[in-house]
Formats: C-alpha cells, sequence, structure tokens
C-alpha cells in the first residue's frame, strides 16, 4: 500500500485533537470549514466560549438533522445549537470582540503554511481567489492561531512548506497546524511533528511535506485517533 492509498485521519478526528488542546476558560474562534467541527468535542468542564463571526457566542455543536433552526448558523452558515447563557449580537460587535484582543484562540482552515508561521488561505494558484473575509483580523486580533488542513494537495503536492507560494494571509502567527497526517508545532527552528496519524512512519510524513521537519523524541500516535 502507498503513502496515498493509507487511511489518514478523519476531519473530525482532527478536530477533536485541537479540541482537546483547548485551556480552560478561552474564547475560541472557529473559521469557515473544517474548524467548525471542533465544536462538537464535549468540553463542557473547561468553559471554553466559542465565537463565531457573524455573531454567536457560545455556540455549541451542530445541530442534529431535524432539529435545525434556520435562525441559528455558524459563520459557515452550518446549523448549529447553542450552549446555556449564550448571546448573539451584531456582527460588528463581533468584530470588535475579536479586533479587540478577547479571542484566545483562532482555528482556521489553510492552503499553505510555512515552517516560520506565515499562513495562506484566501486564493489558490491560477484563480483569482474570494476576498480574504475575516481571518486577517482574526490572525491579527487572536492571541494564538491555530490551523487545521489536509496535508496535501489533491496532486500530492505539500502545504507544509518552506515559504509560501500563496499570497499571505498573515505573516508569523501560527504556532500549531493539525492534519490528516499528525501535530504540528510551529517552532523557532521550524515544524516539530508530535503525534503521527496510525499507520504512518515520520519519513514518510517528511516525504509529503516540503519543509524541513524535526520529530519530537517523544512521539505518539495522535491522541483519540
Amino acid at each position: 500500500m502507498t503513502d496515498a492509498e493509507k487511511p489518514r485521519l478523519d476531519r473530525q478526528t482532527m478536530c477533536n485533537r485541537l479540541a482537546m488542546a483547548f485551556e480552560e476558560n478561552w474564547v475560541v474562534n472557529l473559521g469557515v470549514g473544517m474548524p467548525t467541527l471542533c465544536s462538537n468535542y464535549p468540553l463542557d468542564d473547561r468553559g471554553v466560549i466559542f465565537q463565531s463571526e457573524n455573531g454567536l457566542i457560545g455556540l455549541g455543536a451542530h445541530a442534529a438533522v431535524g432539529e435545525e433552526d434556520p435562525n441559528l448558523v455558524n459563520a459557515g452558515s452550518q446549523y448549529v445549537t447553542l450552549k446555556p447563557g449564550a448571546a448573539i449580537v451584531h456582527h460588528l460587535d463581533s468584530y470588535t470582540i475579536i479586533r479587540g484582543g478577547y479571542v484566545d484562540l483562532t482555528v482556521l482552515g489553510a492552503y499553505e503554511v510555512a515552517e516560520n508561521g506565515d499562513f495562506a488561505n484566501w486564493k489558490t494558484a491560477g484563480r483569482k481567489g474570494g476576498g480574504i473575509g475575516g481571518a486577517m483580523d482574526l490572525a491579527a486580533g487572536a492571541k494564538n492561531v491555530w490551523i487545521a488542513m489536509v496535508h496535501t494537495t489533491r496532486e500530492g503536492q505539500a502545504r507544509l512548506r518552506t515559504r509560501c507560494a500563496l499570497p499571505l494571509t498573515a505573516a508569523g502567527v501560527v504556532s500549531r497546524v493539525m492534519s490528516d497526517l499528525g501535530l504540528f508545532d510551529v517552532t523557532p527552528e521550524g515544524f516539530v511533528l508530535r503525534e503521527i496519524a496510525p499507520g504512518f512512519t515520520p519519513d514518510e510524513v517528511r516525504a509529503l511535506t516540503e519543509a524541513d521537519l524535526q520529530v519530537d523524541p517523544a512521539l505518539c500516535e495522535v491522541r483519540g485517533a
């Protein structure tokens, strides 16, 4: 079986692993796409507050089929639930929270992340791309920026790069990346593989990574996989 054929981590498992690391009483913004799955992981005992840029503060898991409320959607227009004590605020107020530095962590998607913490998430090569949206505000305003993304493109090209080839969303802000091959920290020395997807070896992950990759001596399989 080739590396391309080996089963990788599914998206919910990836987001569960990130959610496991959310700290007590953090305000966590979840970006459009894969990151919204983080709200499905139960964190009731930690006091984590999920914030959505469209104005939900205290959102919960995705709504079950048949239980959707058309007035309750996250930033990706997915139906969600609310936790006790939640609030719905104006879009402008939501961005005041983000720009005011009240968000402890934002989890965003990306097309590329560089070993120095740069990332690009709004334009693909050869396409005009849409607006950069709220990602720039989140990258500038949040105290921590984590990325959830697949490790390679559909063509098999690496997304963890020495330098980003696409237009940057922000420079030097990413501290952690969760891909479908493992959990990586961005350090002054570059990417460090902390946890690896079951069935893969560090050399196999290196072969699918453009940037130099260090391996934690305490490397283990991804928790919860």
